[in-house]
């Protein structure tokens, strides 16, 4: 009789696991096809989305993992606290570690919260990638190299984030050039200014009124008197991060071009000794 009970309840266990795996797998496929359908949709933020997704997925597992030990009579007790709710926090604090509990609640602030979303540029710890995903545990960067950034969630919560997308995606350069002491110093900054308004990854971020006030399109200024050079800078607008970043490449070599056909100096780091007799 025992033997037989015992071989009922491991049918039994086996099932319920058998349609907890079949159920997660279902239940994921489902939300993932209704995700693509969303992420079609360009203004509409997955973020809360897919966190959502591993969340229901998780609740899947632990419920099905607590219909699996209301099936043994030693295990009862815990199987429904399981069910109930009441004993769940107490029961994870139990098994799970202090970092796993910190990661969840870090994850459930970062979604609510939003500091950042799927798709946004984000840079923290040095390391920048587009976030691609967010989960109970983690977020995952994507680099320019097409490398994948893990990074804990209870991390991300204790640090700054630079958001390159919150809100305004415009990004500005600065071009940073010395020329020497004996250069044409308005050539220079007129050389600047036309390279930076006539590219064509250039945007005019001038509002109505500075254009009424005739505003210039770019300012180029002078911003240091340095040992062997005079420091200039221009500031250059892109519509985002990735344009901003050709921009800058590009400028540094036809502002370069422009100034050695004007026969404006970039002068080498010099330094004038004197000698007493």
């Amino acid at each position: 009789m025992d033997f037989t009970a015992d071989f009922r309840i491991g049918i039994i266990i086996a099932i319920i696991i058998l349609t907890t795996i079949i159920l997660g797998a279902f239940t994921d496929k489902v939300l993932r096809y209704f995700l693509y359908r969303k992420l079609s949709q360009k203004e509409y933020d997955v973020t809360g989305f897919k966190f959502l997704k591993h969340f229901i997925i998780t609740v899947i597992y632990i419920l099905g993992f607590a219909f699996a030990l209301i099936q043994i009579p030693e295990f009862k007790i815990i199987g429904h606290s399981f069910l109930a709710g009441a004993g769940v926090i107490s029961l994870v604090a139990g098994l799970a570690s202090q970092q796993a509990l910190s990661n969840i609640v870090s994850g459930i602030f970062l979604v609510i919260f939003k500091p950042f979303k799927i798709n946004d540029k984000i840079t923290i710890n040095n390391f920048v990638g587009v976030v691609e995903d967010i989960n109970l545990r983690q977020v995952v960067l994507k680099d320019s190299e097409n490398n994948r950034i893990i990074i804990p969630n209870s991390v991300i919560s204790a640090q700054i984030i630079v958001n390159t997308n919150m809100n305004d995606t415009k990004c500005c350069k600065i071009i940073e050039i010395g020329i020497g002491y004996e250069s044409d110093l308005e050539k220079a900054l007129e050389i600047m200014k036309e390279e930076v308004a006539a590219h064509p990854l250039f945007i005019d971020t001038r509002t109505a009124e500075n254009k009424k006030q005739n505003a210039p399109l770019v300012i180029a200024r002078v911003v240091a008197l340095a040992d062997s050079s005079v420091t200039l800078k221009a500031w250059a607008w892109a519509k985002n991060s990735t344009d901003a970043f050709v921009l800058y490449c590009d400028l540094l070599q036809s502002i370069k071009k422009r100034f050695d056909e004007a026969g404006i100096d970039i002068p080498y780091p010099q330094r004038v000794v004197t000698l007493k007799k």
